[in-house]
């Protein structure tokens, strides 16, 4: 049987290949590729039957099983939906465009140096006493259900308040901070951990909830390391590592304005 292959198709199947491949990379990163292998069988079992064999009761059966297991996997895997999602929105083009609406909206939210100045300065700090921090800095994504696992503050941004909640025998000190809206919002936050083999084994469990909370969110997460006083960041699922002052500093301003 010969039929006609148009741009249209060659387009199609273009979109499809695209849409699996990522859909791959993903399970591949949330270590769910089994189940990935099993939707992908299912799938080509049932194209094969319904549309090649043209089996109509089988076919009919493959697809009351489809209709009721979209809803199982969207259930069970809501999770990792979202991640995906979120995903497609964090690409460059998409992000960059998103962040302009919301510049147009409110200019009000920019952070100044006397927001970020506590910040850098709360972290040279507890670098020098080799004080391990957690800061989170919340941008376009809100973080209200991270907020929720800790303990609310809703204090101004003060250099001497954030050492003292990630001094050594502050029951505080082994969450993480949020900050919103130039205020501390919360300390002692549990955050989602990356489960991602390509983070350096010498980096702790801080520096992959840092990471964690980037994959799931646009914030930014500032890590100091308790064993070398290391001055780390997590943005856009990306590590800058050995951050001085000044550098600090700038990406702060960079990510944040």
């Amino acid at each position: 049987m010969f039929f006609h292959f148009g741009i249209k198709d060659a387009i199609d199947i273009f979109l499809v290949a695209v849409l699996l491949y990522y859909i791959y990379r993903f399970m591949r990163e949330s270590r769910t590729m089994n189940v990935f292998g099993g939707v992908l069988a299912v799938i080509i079992v049932w194209l094969f039957v319904a549309k090649v064999l043209e089996m109509r009761l089988m076919g009919a059966l493959l697809d009351q099983f489809f209709s009721v297991g979209v809803l199982a996997i969207i259930i069970l895997f809501q999770e990792e939906i979202r991640k995906f999602l979120f995903r497609i929105g964090e690409q460059q083009r998409l992000h960059s465009l998103m962040n302009w609406f919301a510049k147009k909206e409110d200019n009000a939210d920019t952070v100044d140096r006397t927001t970020i100045l506590p910040i850098v300065m709360a972290c040279i700090n507890m670098s020098k006493a080799k004080c391990g921090a957690l800061i989170v800095i919340e941008r376009g994504t809100p973080l209200d259900d991270i907020v929720e696992t800790g303990d609310r503050i809703d204090a101004n941004i003060n250099q001497r308040l954030i050492e003292n909640i990630f001094f050594k025998n502050s029951p505080l000190h082994d969450g993480a901070m949020i900050i919103s809206k130039k205020r501390i919002k919360a300390a002692g936050c549990i955050l989602p951990v990356s489960h991602n083999l390509d983070i350096p084994r010498e980096l702790g469990l801080r520096h992959r909830a840092a990471m964690g909370i980037s994959q799931e969110s646009d914030a930014l997460a500032i890590v100091v390391s308790e064993e070398t006083g290391r001055i780390s960041a997590a943005v856009k699922s990306q590590f800058r590592l050995r951050l001085s002052a000044e550098q600090l500093e700038a990406l702060i301003t960079e990510e944040l304005n």
